[in-house]
């Protein structure tokens, strides 16, 4: 470093010659850069799911997991209900929650560039006018003074070189923050997606108990009726009339509270679609039937889990991001070197600038090292260390929720698909103790309480298929979110999002981070 302080007081072509020498030894230091370059963590997971176990999921369900390959960007087609496709075709574009990430994404790419602007020389046009009246004779001597004009105009320049790589540190963990960005966006839309699907289904299923509902109405009205008519010709006693008007009140009270859940339903999809909750009411009230699983449903192995979720593939990128932090803060505890310069005109009249000998100029290097600050610096590294290692521990047990939900989605899945079987066979028996119990009554052969408790007993049966039926569906939509499904991107970039969101600025900003990308990661690269 010495040579470098040398040439500044030399003089002619032999002290530019050094400068320039100089200058080019610093740049050639520049390949060098402190602190611990990221390695992605190694991380072990079972070559299968344990809810694939035959003991768990055993054979004959109607739609079995597989380990066969996967492709669920598109989950919700498996479900062959044009609505539902439909409903989360448009939340992609009008989600408040993934505008707000997609928003990010461009606060990211600015990150990006300001990082990158520190690789490459500031440059500023200044120009002044300054005048001045100074007494003539020297202070003291009075008289009318003389008055002086001074106009200059000229560029000023300064390049931090980094020798140690404290910049392009921050450029690499710039870039890793937009990469977080990027998989919070495609997180944003798993999450979308899954609660229209959840959220859908559930109306579906309400819907469905409210017909049921409907349906046991009506026939326990009519068993109400024909006891009314026993009674009035005293072949039953009031207590049979009085039982019946139980059950028939007892039923109707279910009514308003799936009609309740109907409504609860539509006004959570219609803000999902960033839409005034009862939006939908129109368009969704009438009734559907429950979305039904596919017959086979691949699920791939754990291992491309890790590689699929984009929470882990964020809780890494921001791992990423806080080990480069480390070598931005140790590139602090050395010196930073500089070349500063400028060249201009300058002169007493306005017309003197247009002089060639009134020009001016100057440059040379420079360097400023910081060999006290009381700990600062050092603390600071501490405190990136402190949270890197949080981000790894982050990214562990985000490893460890994402295996824990996809088990527990494939045994929920697996083990309603089994008790939707049974409560299918109890609906069939129940169905035929109702008309068995209605025959026998008729016939006098059997108390009014056995046709009560068969009526009620096919109604609860009846109700709790259909709440399985739908849970059946919801749990393969949890199913679909655990292994991250739902975040594909058909444009290939940001552009999913309300129009509203996406001002015409972000072509600018985009087309600029290009170049800020290009040279982000050959520069993060070097060693």
């Amino acid at each position: 470093m010495a040579s470098v302080f040398q040439s500044i007081g030399r003089s002619g072509g032999k002290r530019a010659t050094d400068c320039a020498a100089c200058g080019l030894i610093v740049i050639s230091l520049a390949g060098c850069m402190v602190g611990p370059d990221y390695k992605r963590p190694e991380t072990k997971v079972a070559g299968q799911f344990a809810g694939l176990d035959k003991q768990v999921s055993g054979d004959g369900l109607a739609s079995k997991p597989n380990q066969e390959p996967l492709e669920i960007s598109r989950w919700w087609r498996e479900f062959n209900d044009e609505k539902l496709t439909e409903l989360i075709g448009r939340a992609q574009q009008e989600n408040l929650d993934v505008a707000v990430a997609i928003a990010r994404i461009r606060q990211a790419r600015a990150q990006v560039m300001i990082a990158t602007g520190g690789l490459f020389p500031s440059v500023s046009l200044g120009a002044s006018y300054q005048q001045a009246r100074s007494p003539l004779g020297g202070l003291g001597t009075g008289g009318n003074g003389r008055i002086t004009n001074f106009y200059q105009v000229g560029f000023d320049a300064s390049w931090e070189l980094d020798v140690f790589g404290g910049i392009r540190r921050q450029i690499e963990a710039a870039n890793a923050n937009l990469d977080a960005s990027f998989e919070s966006r495609d997180d944003a839309l798993v999450t979308m997606a899954g609660e229209i699907g959840t959220n859908y289904i559930n109306l579906r299923g309400a819907q469905s108990q409210l017909a049921i509902a409907r349906s046991n109405l009506e026939a326990q009205e009519q068993t109400l009726a024909l006891t009314k008519e026993r009674f009035d010709a005293g072949f039953v006693s009031a207590l049979d009339v009085a039982n019946a008007q139980a059950q028939v009140a007892s039923t109707r009270s279910q009514v308003p509270v799936l009609e309740g859940q109907i409504r609860t339903s539509i006004y959570a999809i219609g803000v999902l679609l960033g839409e005034e909750p009862a939006t939908l009411l129109a368009e969704l009230t009438p009734q559907r039937q429950i979305p039904r699983a596919p017959s086979a449903v691949p699920v791939g192995i754990p291992s491309e889990l890790l590689q699929r979720r984009p929470d882990i593939r964020r809780a890494e990128a921001t791992l990423h991001a806080a080990t480069a932090q480390i070598g931005a803060a140790i590139a602090n505890l050395y010196p930073q070197f500089n070349i500063n310069g400028s060249i201009g005109l300058q002169g007493g009249n306005a017309g003197d600038l247009g002089t060639i000998a009134n020009h001016y100029w100057s440059y040379g290097p420079g360097a400023n090292w910081l060999v006290f600050d009381g700990g600062q610096t050092r603390g600071n590294i501490e405190l990136q260390r402190g949270v890197t290692d949080e981000a790894f521990a982050t990214y562990k047990q985000t490893v460890l929720v994402a295996l824990r939900d996809t088990e527990t989605a494939l045994v929920n899945f697996t083990a309603e698909q089994k008790r939707r079987v049974s409560l299918a066979e109890a609906v069939e028996a129940n169905k035929q103790a109702v008309d068995l119990s209605m025959q026998l009554y008729s016939n006098g052969r059997t108390d009014f309480l056995n046709v009560l408790v068969a009526q009620r007993q096919l109604f609860l049966s009846e109700d709790a298929l259909a709440q399985s039926e739908a849970n059946v569906s919801t749990n393969l939509v949890a199913l679909y979110k655990a292994l991250g499904g739902g975040w594909g991107v058909e444009d290939g970039g940001e552009g999913i999002g309300p129009p509203a969101q996406r001002p015409e600025a972000v072509a600018s900003t985009t087309e600029e981070a290009g170049m800020s990308s290009a040279i982000a990661p050959e520069a993060a690269g070097a060693h």
